[in-house]
């Protein structure tokens, strides 16, 4: 209402992700999105996530102290009836789930067993829609699909799968169904996390490697931006395929900053942030897990398999986050 009273233009993608209204945003170039969302945070908590046209971030320094300011200022004029923005819902899932599996050749995968746990968030759905568009297209794709059904009041935890406590429904679900991979999801499926074929967790770290490896094959030379807590897998990896890391501040707004200004193919934090350049240089859960799913195909090894060198050869401990 205080949008449409404003003079703007709402279009409605109902219950989402919030890589979808990034999407939105940059597919129909449209003035900008946002998403009501708190992510992992406690259910009774909420929050909002800014972007402007093409999906770039609207943060404390490009444009949310403005925002802060007129609201503090209270200053606003009299409803223009006549000029009250129009309301409309949409959907643009099918249109989202062509960009996704655009990034992955759906002929390379393989026979492949998945389990997907989506916390009982916004993910389900875009599960669910991944899975019937791969049936449809004949990939032998079995998704064993826990804590799928969206639901505010998360009976089965907050969806935060940072916290080694979030992990134990993923892990135990790979082990019992023999699965070759977990995926998990927060609640607004901006990060996916990973678990090898023995239900093992796998670092966030390792995961820019393996994505880096895998543009680099598709993008050879291409320029990977990484963030300054843990590097030294990532630069490995990079230089040995052939292309350059460049190092950002960490936080999405810098890294989305750093990759248009190099121009880069894809850029990764430790903390499941994944950002590509054909999404609008935004980050996203769905992408990640497609890649390295097609790349376990691609490689005929497991997941573990295609980690065990890296983290025996640059172990991590972990980050203390207080």
């Amino acid at each position: 209402k205080g949008l449409q009273d404003a003079g703007v233009d709402v279009l409605d993608i109902g219950m989402s992700g919030t890589e979808e209204i990034y999407f939105a945003t940059f597919h129909l170039g449209v003035d900008g999105g946002i998403e009501v969302t708190a992510s992992h945070n406690p259910m009774d908590y909420n929050g909002m996530k800014l972007v402007r046209e093409g999906a770039r971030p609207i943060s404390g320094d490009t444009g949310l102290r403005d925002v802060q300011r007129l609201a503090e200022a209270n200053d606003f004029p009299p409803v223009n009836e006549a000029a009250r923005g129009s309301y409309r819902q949409i959907s643009l899932r099918d249109a989202y789930i062509d960009h996704l599996l655009g990034y992955i050749s759906v002929s390379n995968l393989t026979p492949l067993k998945l389990v997907v746990n989506s916390g009982n968030g916004a993910a389900g759905p875009v599960i669910d829609a991944v899975e019937a568009r791969l049936k449809a297209l004949g990939a032998p794709v079995e998704f064993i699909k826990i804590h799928n059904t969206p639901d505010g009041t998360f009976p089965n935890g907050i969806p935060n799968p940072l916290l080694p406590e979030c992990r134990d429904d993923t892990r135990k679900a790979v082990i019992e169904h023999g699965a070759d991979m977990g995926i998990a999801f927060d609640g607004d499926f901006d990060r996916c996390f990973l678990f090898d074929e023995k239900g093992q967790f796998i670092e966030g770290y390792y995961i820019v490697g393996l994505l880096a490896e895998a543009f680099l094959e598709k993008h050879p030379g291409a320029k990977i931006i990484h963030d300054p807590r843990l590097t030294w897998n990532t630069e490995a990896v990079v230089t040995a395929a052939g292309g350059t890391p460049v190092m950002s501040k960490t936080g999405h707004a810098f890294i989305k900053e750093r990759m248009r200004l190099e121009d880069a193919v894809y850029g990764g934090e430790m903390s499941a942030h994944h950002y590509f350049r054909d999404f609008a240089y935004c980050d996203s859960g769905m992408i990640p897990w497609l890649l390295v799913a097609e790349l376990v195909c691609l490689k005929g090894q497991s997941l573990g398999g295609l980690v065990a060198d890296r983290m025996a050869a640059f172990p991590a401990s972990g980050e203390i986050n207080s």
